[in-house]
């Protein structure tokens, strides 16, 4: 069986430093990409990029409510923004060097952010402060399956890597992010929008392997959804 590894968070619990990944993601690796998934822990000291490399046949960049340092595209740190630098020193270098390799990479959410990132993009860091944006963050005290619901329509480019897995030109995605891409690093192109024209979906068409990055959360109830089933699928394939 192919080998996937999924990125943790690093956060405090209880006065610990714990490594921490939803389990939505490691149902959606293993019932919907048909690989293993084992973790890939944000250590103080990072794990060496060539080691990861060498022990996955694919990586996923997962979700966090922890933001990338706005220090690493040389901006100044939004009010009430929470870091996790520890994850940043991991999934940066790994980024790069998995794409230079030609590794199959998934990025959702903040890795979406991190994927832009690593590769000379920006980020907002308040997307919904900008006039004309939506606000793409999710409703307050709300249950998961509230949190999780359908949100706002995608415009999906024909001609890129989502268009060629889902052969859908549209759909609907859930919404639980404050921040957004601004500047779209030079190699990737946007595969997917909001009606607002927010980057929802982003490909590297000259990548060696397999690389998508999504906002919204394909792995809620993955299954459920025939678009979030194509992309773990077509991920799957390319291990």
């Amino acid at each position: 069986m192919k080998r996937v590894g999924i990125v943790c968070d690093r956060a405090m619990r209880d006065g610990m430093p714990v490594h921490d990944v939803h389990d939505e993601y490691v149902v959606a690796i293993q019932g919907g990409a048909g690989a293993l998934p084992l973790l890939i822990p944000s250590a103080d000291a990072p794990l060496a990029v060539a080691d990861i490399l060498a022990a996955f046949d694919g990586l996923l960049f997962t979700g966090a409510v922890s933001n990338v340092a706005p220090s690493q595209y040389g901006a100044q740190l939004h009010p009430g923004s929470a870091l996790d630098e520890a994850r940043d020193a991991t999934t940066l270098p790994l980024l790069r060097a998995a794409i230079a390799a030609g590794k199959p990479v998934l990025a959702i959410c903040r890795g979406f952010q991190e994927l832009n990132v690593a590769l000379g993009g920006s980020l907002h860091q308040a997307v919904h402060e900008i006039p004309g944006r939506l606000d793409h963050r999710e409703p307050r005290n709300a249950s998961p399956e509230v949190e999780y619901a359908p949100a706002h329509a995608i415009a999906i480019a024909p001609q890129g890597l989502l268009g060629q897995l889902s052969g859908r030109t549209e759909a609907m995605v859930n919404s639980l992010h404050h921040q957004g891409i601004d500047r779209l690093a030079p190699a990737l192109a946007a595969d997917a929008v909001a009606p607002d024209g927010q980057i929802e979906a982003v490909s590297l068409p000259r990548a060696k392997g397999f690389l998508l990055g999504v906002q919204w959360h394909p792995e809620w109830r993955w299954s459920q959804n025939p678009l979030s089933a194509a992309i773990f699928a077509g991920f799957g394939r390319s291990l």
